[in-house]
């Protein structure tokens, strides 16, 4: 987009009534979740309801024609998505995260951020980082990318492979985490984002995401093989161990946002439980399981994990805790959230397992809240030296 068209964008539009448009879409997209889940098929039609309903650009800048809506609102909007389909608001948070961090992002140059963010609100472009390889795992323990950016007179050259790239059939725009090919004055090459867009000749997705659960997120491998990006695509890549290019509250949003997709689908398998004890009447019995003090007591244990759940990341997304402490928060819910699903689990029994059900589903679906940056190892490890160290400045 050129910048005579970006100062023609449209004015931001109002937020759109939340009250009235997120339960539409829970339930919209809670009615094909299964479909998804069992075909590992991408929820594009999820995608164009959320571009419809105005909240592709919900945290984008306003100045770009986004809402730029605070973390309590974005946090809003991802619950109720992931209540319907986890995979779907999995992708939103990250084009969430992208909009919000955008202006505090260093090597963005302007006509990038307006084309970004103009794409999203004219065309429901979606974004992410690929950053996982095959050999490195996740870039967040350290090490430098196997994926080469090399510099050459008509731009750089990208190649290598990105494992786990989630949206990756979706997505318009990769933030393609690489090295470049020479040994600057800096000591050592430099490493950065690099911004490729998906339809660039070179690309190519090679559909290997079979998981047990997201099965819907088209978490495919994305090679690319001597991908030709202009010079400014390279988004200010810097020597390895400089701090990170995104603003301080990036973390916290990171945190927030991730921990709400898991608590939601912990929220919708506690609303299956309820209805299932509330229907399920054995003839033994006469009445319903929901009648019995044993089953009225799990789900008051259930609804109190819950409840720690929502203070935690309520208190969070206003920012009432600590910024060092948001890891903590999203271990702390992603547990809570996977203990509920698996005390729905063994209440239920074999329905809980039938895969007619989307109990199981939802049991899939939680343990991946494990898996996101920062893991439980770094997160405990790290609160732990914080609290040795705080003891040891007042004795």
């Amino acid at each position: 987009m050129s910048s005579a068209a970006a100062r023609k964008l449209e004015p931001a539009p109002h937020l759109p009534d939340l009250d009235a448009v997120l339960p539409r879409l829970t339930e919209a997209f809670a009615a094909t979740a299964g479909r998804h889940d069992r075909e590992a098929s991408f929820p594009f039609a999820n995608f164009q309801a959320l571009h419809e309903a105005g909240l592709l650009a919900l945290t984008a800048p306003k100045r770009l024609g986004g809402l730029e809506s605070d973390l309590p609102t974005a946090l809003k909007v991802v619950s109720a998505v992931a209540r319907g389909e986890p995979a779907t608001a999995l992708v939103l948070v990250m084009q969430y995260l992208f909009h919000a961090s955008v202006e505090g992002r260093s090597g963005w140059p302007e006509h990038l951020k307006q084309r970004v963010i103009g794409d999203a609100i004219a065309h429901g472009a979606l974004i992410n980082a690929l950053r996982v390889e095959p050999d490195l795992g996740t870039p967040a323990r350290g090490g430098l990318p196997a994926t080469i950016a090399r510099r050459t007179p008509e731009g750089w050259r990208i190649s290598g492979r990105k494992i786990y790239s989630t949206g990756s059939s979706a997505l318009t725009w990769f933030v393609v985490w690489a090295r470049s090919d020479g040994e600057p004055a800096q000591g050592g090459p430099l490493v950065g984002g690099w911004l490729v867009r998906a339809d660039t000749p070179g690309v190519v997705i090679e559909e290997t995401w079979d998981h047990l659960g997201l099965r819907a997120s088209a978490s495919h491998d994305v090679i690319f093989e001597d991908v030709l990006v202009p010079l400014d695509h390279a988004l200010d890549p810097q020597p390895l161990g400089a701090p990170p290019p995104y603003p301080a509250a990036f973390g916290t949003w990171s945190s927030v946002l991730t921990a709400a997709i898991y608590d939601a689908v912990a929220r919708a398998a506690r609303d299956w439980l309820a209805d299932f004890l509330i229907s399920r009447r054995p003839a033994n019995l006469g009445a319903s399981l929901s009648t019995l003090p044993r089953f009225q007591e799990a789900l008051g244990e259930i609804d109190g994990l819950l409840l720690a759940n929502r203070v935690l990341l309520d208190s969070a997304a206003r920012g009432d805790t600590a910024a060092g402490e948001s890891g903590l928060v999203k271990h702390l819910v992603t547990e809570n959230a996977i203990t509920v699903v698996e005390k729905a689990l063994k209440l239920t029994g074999n329905p809980g397992l039938t895969r007619a059900n989307p109990l199981e589903r939802h049991h899939r679906d939680v343990l991946c809240g494990r898996v996101h940056t920062p893991q439980a190892d770094v997160v405990l490890t790290g609160a732990g030296r914080a609290g040795f160290a705080e003891r040891e400045a007042v004795r």
